[in-house]
């Protein structure tokens, strides 16, 4: 099992059990407690865990580690990624957000060609340019551990292009067609919007909710969302031009 595996199980443990032995992860993942201490190290570092009296526990903060969010919803955060990457062609320029959701694209477009993809993912960047992407990563402040770029340069950096599509996810959307806020991500997301031609919203059926504090636009806003939520024909008869698409 490589490292970051064993960091997942970790998480999974964790997750389940709140505070849990140095002594317990040896015997449960057949590793050294050399080995499961290094993995630990790496978690702290991240600011996943906090470690104290041979033991280990989440930290626990508002917003859920990036490598929860990853693994959470894998297979709908797949087949949404899968179905959005059909609507990436030869010689397309695309933005394509740092969301979790937005990273699944990445395996499905390798094959493109004279493709363009400007992202503020570096995790992302990094495997589409071992495919013969043409790939634009967006510098700026590390606001996710470890990969995700966010901040006053990016929004600059953002500016300075134009894309045929763009693709993004955010912390969901309410049932009455209000998109949740990105968060630290929302000036980036306003510029991807303004200089972008066509917009595709990506969420899944865990991130639909009732309401929220804070919004960055309606189903108006974008021209697809992919979802492997049912929305209902109200929602669809609100926003005729937005196009529904289920997976």
């Amino acid at each position: 099992m490589h490292q970051k595996e064993r960091i997942k199980v970790i998480c999974e443990l964790l997750e389940k059990n709140g505070y849990v032995t140095v002594q317990f992860l040896t015997e449960e993942l057949h590793y050294s407690s050399a080995t499961i201490n290094r993995d630990l190290n790496v978690m702290q570092a991240q600011k996943l865990v906090k470690r104290s009296y041979g033991g280990v526990e989440l930290i626990k903060s508002r917003a859920v580690p990036l490598l929860f969010r990853y693994n959470k919803m894998r297979p709908a955060k797949n087949k949404i990624g899968k179905k959005a990457a059909e609507w990436i062609h030869d010689g397309d320029t695309v933005f394509i957000d740092s969301s979790t959701t937005a990273q699944y694209i990445g395996k499905y477009i390798t094959d493109r060609k004279n493709l363009t993809v400007i992202t503020n993912n570096m995790a992302l960047a990094s495997f589409l340019g071992e495919h013969a992407i043409n790939v634009i990563c967006l510098g700026g402040k590390i606001v996710e551990v470890p990969s995700m770029l966010c901040g006053d340069e990016t929004v600059e950096q953002v500016r300075r292009y134009g894309a045929d599509k763009m693709f993004f996810s955010t912390g969901g959307c309410c049932k009455d067609g209000k998109i949740v806020s990105g968060g630290v991500y929302y000036l980036m997301h306003k510029e991807m919007f303004a200089h972008s031609n066509q917009h595709f919203f990506l969420v899944d059926h865990e991130k639909i909710c009732d309401s929220a504090k804070e919004y960055m636009g309606t189903m108006d806003d974008v021209d697809y969302v992919i979802s492997d939520f049912c929305f209902d024909g109200d929602m669809k008869d609100r926003y005729k031009n937005t196009t529904f698409i289920e997976v």
